[in-house]
């Protein structure tokens, strides 16, 4: 696969001071979103090309690529979503969406609180944007759950295996380090580990057309991609109970705030 060049511009330097105090402050709130951005902007540097490199590599890359389809506007339109099938993919976004309250463009909104290139006219860009947007698909994809910290965990090490970047590694394991003293036990670190294995066996869920993914039987495209049931996942769920499983916003919770959401 050849090499693309860098995003225009850049310096190809992580930076981890950023990076350090955005996870302070996410593991302190799992609401906090914007540090999840900062802490992606401020370590997932060379991800874009490389990966935009392996997107016009594959059959339908190419063309996904050429007509660079604004995904975030697709699923922010009350009618696409409303248009897909009993037992779609796409009928579980839109259960999704119902039943947590998040949205497409809210998701857009968090992440331009942080300065970033992702709105800039450019391939690498786009391909940011859509990895960005598809975030919630693949929560429904998975089957972790998108109001828990344990849930959101476990897609962010499912990402990373995906689609590389130290931000995603950095939260993920963050996040299972921290549960061990929460907790008292494996269960939490263990089901992070586990959507890691299951992000690697799987096909490269990037690389799909996402438009027509969402026609698709939700249980048929779950075999075709390879996703694994998440056993540890699902086990630690019913171990640890509702607080522990979102520890993060444990706090929070007994206050009554709304749901959290640690990754975008």
């Amino acid at each position: 696969m050849a090499k693309l060049p860098p995003f225009p511009g850049t310096t190809g330097r992580r930076d981890w001071r950023t990076a350090m105090d955005a996870i302070r402050k996410l593991l302190a709130n799992g609401d906090d979103t914007t540090q999840v951005f900062r802490i992606m902007r401020a370590l997932n540097v060379g991800n874009a090309p490389m990966n935009y490199a392996r997107l016009i590599a594959t059959e339908r890359g190419g063309r996904i690529a050429y007509e660079q389809v604004e995904l975030a506007r697709r699923f922010s339109d009350p009618a696409f979503v409303a248009s897909f099938g009993p037992g779609t993919v796409g009928a579980a976004y839109r259960l999704f969406l119902e039943t947590t309250g998040y949205s497409a463009d809210g998701l857009v909104e968090v992440s331009r609180l942080v300065p970033s290139e992702d709105d800039l006219a450019h391939p690498y860009a786009w391909f940011g944007r859509r990895v960005r947007d598809t975030h919630d698909i693949w929560h429904v994809l998975t089957g972790y759950k998108a109001d828990e910290s344990l849930g959101e965990a476990a897609l962010v090490a499912f990402s990373y295996a995906q689609v590389g970047g130290l931000g995603w590694a950095l939260i993920g394991s963050a996040a299972a380090l921290k549960s061990l003293r929460v907790t008292g036990n494996g269960l939490f670190a263990k089901a992070v580990w586990e959507g890691y294995r299951n992000g690697r066996k799987a096909h490269w869920i990037s690389g799909e057309d996402y438009l027509t993914l969402l026609h698709e039987p939700l249980d048929a495209a779950r075999a075709r991609l390879g996703i694994a049931t998440p056993v540890a996942y699902l086990h630690a769920q019913r171990e640890l109970g509702p607080v522990l499983a979102s520890y993060l916003s444990a706090q929070k919770a007994g206050a009554g705030t709304g749901p959290e959401r640690i990754a975008a």
